[in-house]
């Protein structure tokens, strides 16, 4: 059996890894160590900064099979045939911890899928929730400060977040999901995905549909209570994942659409672009499409899971975006963040490049591993602008077949700050979900927002009740009656 020889970064063949070079036996190190300073200079690097959210997560690849064609609807090209298979990664976080935290924290879960299409890669980054807090990026900085670490103590602050609920009546019907008794998944395979968002469908005849994904787990809804969920080893969403992919159990998921046409969305009672709200099931029924199956680990958990970049931009030809406030502020702020985090060039990163031919005039920057025009080698004599007069001799030009339907805007529209606080109704769907619910689910609803509520201020929670009594009477009565005997 042939020996492989330890080299250096570069190559070199390494004579001794235990010993650094010194004067003496007893003495210092000298300015000739190169490989003992390469090795430390290395391991000061081998951290990029983590995500300031959805930090602890999991990373795992899969197929996505058509089951329903929707040619009719999009010319996505890989939705078109009833068959058709897609390679996927997908990765599931928590949203609030850091990479120390614990899988089990009472938290919304991220649910993102990169689908290396023949077209581009597409990223459905969405969440284990069909709403969220929040109708308007604006807030979301502030909103993550309020659910992060106090601080100046640099612990848990409950008071913080029911202080920015309070303020934010639009996170009712989110907390109302968060705080029930599916607001800790006991496994990532054991809950469902939704895009949240509305994006929108357009087809050969430029006619768009606007949409809505829903991912529904195969394997059955599971949670935790909090009680159980403290026992749980911390990293045991991750280890449940991996073992069952690793023996053979590939979870899967049911891939649903909704849909609604430009005119109904007109029209309809309710806001479909408004991220806090969800489209009556009665209204505009699941469409199944495809089926999700998650099949095969990663190899390398930091080169894959922790390097993965996903952005609700990454589009293909047929799918683009919505007038949703919330999504138009994702489109900067998830590239920007992978930027940062991992360099100007993470899509060269083999876990994010695309399975199909890339062709466009970036160039350089920090960790520029291939130049797109001219095969797979950097071309110092090929153009690297457009336009050029060199589109004859290979040079990639825009292609207007793939051009978007224009986007609708209302009519008249100006351009201003728009406050609808008082104006929009964040109450009926957070009081029809506490109305669905059967006594055990309100009990551990009540209990659990009643628990960090009664850390708030007077103030704070009298606010609060104010919202929760606006959803339905009987929900804020028994969290006021827990309160008092806390």
């Amino acid at each position: 059996m042939n020996k492989k020889t330890l080299t250096n970064a570069t190559g070199s063949p390494v004579a001794d890894d235990n010993n650094s070079i010194t004067v003496g036996e007893r003495g210092a190190l000298t300015f000739d160590n190169h490989y003992t300073f390469e090795k430390l200079a290395h391991f000061n690097r081998e951290r990029i900064p983590e995500r300031v959210v959805h930090a602890r997560g999991t990373g795992t690849y899969g197929t996505f099979t058509v089951t329903k064609s929707l040619k009719d609807k999009t010319i996505a090209n890989f939705l078109q045939t009833v068959g058709q298979q897609t390679e996927v990664f997908a990765r599931f976080s928590t949203v609030g911890g850091g990479q120390d935290s614990s899988d089990y924290a009472r938290d919304p879960r991220g649910f993102a899928l990169k689908f290396y299409t023949g077209e581009g890669n597409y990223d459905m980054v969405g969440n284990n929730t069909p709403v969220f807090f929040l109708r308007d990026g604006i807030n979301f900085p502030d909103f993550i400060h309020s659910q992060k670490k106090n601080p100046k103590t640099n612990l848990p602050d409950p008071a913080a977040m029911f202080e920015f609920w309070a303020n934010h009546p639009q996170s009712l019907h989110q907390i109302t999901i968060l705080m029930s008794d599916r607001g800790i998944p006991a496994s990532y395979q054991h809950m469902h995905g939704f895009s949240s968002h509305t994006f929108s469908f357009w087809n050969e005849q430029g006619e768009r549909t606007w949409f809505k994904w829903h991912f529904k787990t195969n394997q059955g809804i599971k949670n935790l209570t909090n009680d159980e969920a403290a026992k749980t080893c911390p990293f045991g969403a991750q280890e449940d994942l991996v073992n069952a992919i690793d023996k053979g159990n590939f979870p899967s998921w049911t891939a649903s659409v909704q849909m609604m046409s430009e005119d109904k969305a007109k029209n309809y009672h309710l806001n479909p672009f408004d991220l806090t709200k969800v489209w009556s099931h009665a209204d505009f029924p699941l469409i199944e499409v495809g089926q999700l199956e998650l099949n095969r680990n990663v190899e390398n958990y930091f080169a894959e899971t922790e390097q993965a970049c996903f952005s609700p931009g990454n589009l293909v030809p047929g799918i683009g975006t919505s007038p949703d406030k919330m999504l138009q502020t994702r489109l900067l702020a998830y590239p920007d963040a992978h930027r940062y985090r991992v360099g100007a060039n993470a899509n060269q990163l083999p876990v994010n490049a695309a399975k199909c031919p890339v062709n466009h005039y970036q160039r350089d920057g920090k960790m520029a591993g291939v130049c797109p025009v001219g095969g797979d080698k950097i071309q110092t004599d090929k153009v690297n602008f457009y336009p050029n007069n060199q589109i004859n001799d290979g040079a990639p030009k825009p292609k207007p077949i793939f051009a978007e339907p224009a986007m609708p805007v209302e009519k008249n529209a100006w351009i201003n700050r728009f406050d609808t606080v008082e104006a929009e109704d964040y109450y009926q769907q957070a009081g029809d979900l506490f109305r669905l619910m059967n006594e055990s689910q309100k009990s551990q609803l009540t209990t659990t927002i009643a628990e960090g509520l009664s850390q708030a201020t007077a103030e704070v929670q009298q606010e609060m009740l104010t919202q929760f009594n606006k959803a339905d009477s009987d929900y804020a009565h028994r969290i006021k009656t827990i309160m008092k005997d806390l």
